[in-house]
């Protein structure tokens, strides 16, 4: 059997997505009324470094932060949900159960493998295929009843964190996405850092799923979406090793 024929119709698949995909995301992204309040990119410090990483869960194949390329972000995407139809708890548990529900699947595909019955647990790994020539594997290093950890694995396009986490305040559900990273190749870098593409793609897909969790919530949207950005250049800290 000839293998690289049996992959073509994978492969032109995944091709179709990216570039269907990358025009649907510019189109909605330029259409979008959603209030978008992202305050500009600011300069960080070393309390913006990522947290260290929960003992036992670090090894060779995670791609860490010190294995990236250029200036590290650090990102927080915030919606308030009024009248919503889910507590922090219910809502972690469909995001852990469901992820792919959450994410704009005409760009992004989650591929997770066999879960049990509470979804994704602390050591499974799941695939985001995103626009262009790279996946994104993560690993799930933490989890507890109102939040999730990943981080990236080799051959992610980024190198570092991510958490998703619930809230009350007051009378709102309160939900959380913080990013830190930096770019896992130097293509990465130039696409990210300089010529900005792959960090509005990346912008894009983290609001669409704050949406996706106020839509989910069967709730209203109090004041948009908060996006925070905090940049680090990579001669003002020292290494950046989270491994516990």
């Amino acid at each position: 059997m000839d293998v690289s024929r049996s992959h073509r119709p994978r492969a032109l698949a995944v091709v179709a997505r990216w570039l269907l995909g990358s025009v649907l995301v510019s189109w909605r992204y330029l259409w979008e009324t959603t209030p978008l309040h992202r305050g500009g990119e600011r300069p960080g410090d070393e309390a913006d470094l990522p947290p260290r990483l929960p003992p036992g869960t670090a090894d060779e194949r995670l791609q860490l932060p010190d294995d990236g390329y250029g200036p590290l972000f650090h990102r927080r995407f915030r919606v308030r949900v009024a009248a919503s139809g889910l507590d922090p708890v219910r809502l972690i548990d469909r995001v852990c159960r469901d992820f792919r529900h959450f994410v704009p699947l005409e760009v992004v595909d989650i591929r997770t493998g066999e879960l049990g019955a509470a979804g994704v647990e602390v050591g499974d790994e799941f695939l985001v295929e995103v626009p262009g020539p790279w996946n994104g594997p993560v690993r799930v290093v933490h989890r507890d009843a109102t939040s999730l950890h990943l981080a990236t694995l080799r051959g992610h396009m980024e190198a570092g964190q991510v958490h998703f986490r619930a809230r009350r305040d007051g009378g709102l559900l309160v939900f959380e996405i913080e990013l830190w990273a930096r770019a896992g190749s130097r293509l990465v870098d130039l696409l990210y850092s300089r010529l900005r593409l792959a960090k509005e793609i990346q912008l894009n897909m983290w609001v669409r799923f704050c949406l996706a969790v106020v839509a989910t919530c069967d709730g209203r949207l109090v004041d948009g979406v908060h996006i925070a950005t905090r940049r680090l250049d990579r001669d003002t800290w020292p290494t950046l090793s989270t491994a516990a």
